[in-house]
């Protein structure tokens, strides 16, 4: 079960007063006090705290109205705590041994590491409802007394208030969450962050996580500063990915494909400044995990698509269509998503995890990359786009589709090398790299138009097909058949513009 938690967190001595809090927040008009109760959290992490120091939270807490196993990933950073936080029962798994449906949706956090008992909380909490004029609850307010234990004995005490949205997170229930901790700070109270664990463990759980991005360099730096903010920024895109991917979560499989592909045309553009061996096999183990998400995410894609076309057709063709649609796209998307699981679960995408947290924190440069990012950078973003200009100008409008897909590769990859050099380049770099991404999502939806109409052909042609089902299905067939042309149509328009870009700003 996953639960979205916005919340503020107060700290507050140990004499504290609550101060008078109905009508303090807009909509809020009475306050009610429960029976306090006693809940212990076990929590686990790693022994070196991956889990905390990335933000995230794993604990087992008894007693209280939601005791179990809680896992709590961070949504958002800021003054607000915004959580998302997956529950399982008690009975799930005993002190140290994680649930293994917990543990795999972290993997890419912890990877190779034990999760492990690291800290016990003991809370005493007094909880209290704030209420509209209607009497429905708009938040909750907690008044916790934490102990921190160790082998039995409370090491450390410190008192917090929680202030929780009760209703889903919208502006007027945040309104109420700042003005209640608003007017904690004004009794004394200071506002805080941090979680119980984290508090608990103290500076060891204050260490950065695993991959970070380092301050973008000057252009007078080395190339191989600037490249190892490009592959920290993209390796940590991917782990957050595979959480989401984990997770099911919406538009979770295009990231981390995204996140794949940066990293792999980021390897291939500094070809020249980066140990070779080393960059072809993570561009491998990359293209290959890429290609572990491939027909899932093209599936998402296509089912999508034809059904937000078929919605063009007259009624009784558009249900036929997508009856047929349906059935076969929605088979093939639990297959690709099995599939997916499989690859992700296995030992090979665990190396890989672990190689790119690696990658991204010693990078392995050759000699070349001691220059200055001014001297080693234009030549590399200016050989991928000479490598596109020359796929565009052979194209015509009847060119194969894998012709047009290929001008759409060579398309990426210049369009990421501008993106991964801009904030090293400047402006130049910053301006190809927009022009580009409008000439990747045409040339993006003219592959998408091909392959549906592949799809369709295929559909079309199976045994089960009445003759009035496949007219329908020809009929969305000639749609995509004019989205194609249509496409074709604006690149030919598009283009000049974007070569005009880089010619206006020219990478020298």
């Amino acid at each position: 079960m996953t639960h979205r938690e916005v919340e503020r967190k107060v700290r507050v001595p140990e004499d504290f007063a609550l101060p008078p809090l109905g009508g303090i927040a807009p909509g809020v008009t009475d306050i009610v006090a429960g029976e306090p109760f006693t809940m212990v959290a076990a929590y686990h992490d790693t022994h070196d705290l991956r889990l905390i120091r990335w933000g995230a939270t794993l604990r087992r807490r008894e007693g209280g109205p939601d005791e179990g196993w809680h896992l709590k990933l961070p949504v958002a950073d800021g003054e607000s705590l915004v959580r998302d936080e997956i529950a399982l029962p008690l009975d799930a798994g005993d002190v140290g041994h994680v649930p293994s449906e917990i543990a795999d949706l972290i993997r890419a956090v912890v990877r190779e590491a034990p999760l492990v008992h690291v800290v016990t909380v003991r809370t005493r909490r007094t909880p209290y409802v704030l209420l509209d004029g209607t009497g429905v609850p708009v938040a909750e307010l907690v008044d916790d007394r934490v102990d921190v234990v160790e082998d039995g004995v409370v090491v450390r005490s410190f008192r917090e208030i929680e202030v929780e949205a009760r209703r889903d997170p919208s502006r007027s229930t945040t309104t109420v969450l700042d003005a209640v901790a608003a007017a904690l700070v004004a009794s004394g109270g200071t506002p805080g962050t941090r979680s119980k664990a984290a508090e608990a463990i103290g500076a060891r759980g204050d260490r950065a996580p695993d991959v970070i991005v380092p301050p973008w360099p000057r252009v007078k730096d080395p190339a191989s500063e600037t490249i190892r903010c490009v592959l920290a920024t993209h390796v940590q895109a991917f782990l957050l990915a595979d959480v989401r991917v984990r997770r099911d979560l919406p538009d979770s499989v295009h990231q981390m494909r995204v996140a794949a592909r940066t990293l792999r045309s980021a390897l291939r553009t500094f070809a020249p400044l980066v140990d070779d061996e080393w960059s072809t096999t993570l561009r491998a183990e990359l293209r290959w995990a890429a290609d572990a998400l491939a027909t899932l995410r093209d599936t998402e894609v296509h089912l999508a698509r034809l059904e937000t076309h078929a919605a063009l057709l007259p009624p009784e063709d558009r249900e036929r269509a997508v009856r047929v649609i349906d059935a076969w796209l929605r088979e093939r998307l639990e297959a690709a998503r099995a599939d997916a699981d499989g690859e992700l679960r296995s030992e090979r995408h665990l190396r890989l995890l672990t190689d790119l947290v690696e990658a991204a924190r010693e990078p392995r440069f050759a000699s070349a990359a001691d220059e200055p990012a001014r001297e080693a950078f234009p030549p590399l973003v200016r050989k991928a786009s000479r490598k596109l200009t020359k796929a565009v100008a052979r194209l015509t409008t009847g060119s194969s589709a894998a012709e047009w897909h290929r001008a759409r590769i060579l398309a990426k990859r210049a369009r990421y090398a501008a993106e991964a050099t801009a904030p090293v380049l400047g402006k130049r770099a910053h301006r190809w790299g927009e022009a580009l991404a409008g000439a990747t999502d045409l040339l993006g939806d003219l592959h998408d138009s091909s392959v549906a109409q592949q799809t369709l052909c295929e559909l079309a042609a199976g045994p089960e097909i009445d003759g009035r089902t496949g007219f329908a299905l020809g009929l969305l067939h000639a749609i995509e058949v004019d989205r194609e042309r249509e496409d074709k149509e604006s690149f030919a328009l598009l283009w000049p513009r974007v070569r005009r870009t880089l010619a206006d700003h020219p990478l020298r």
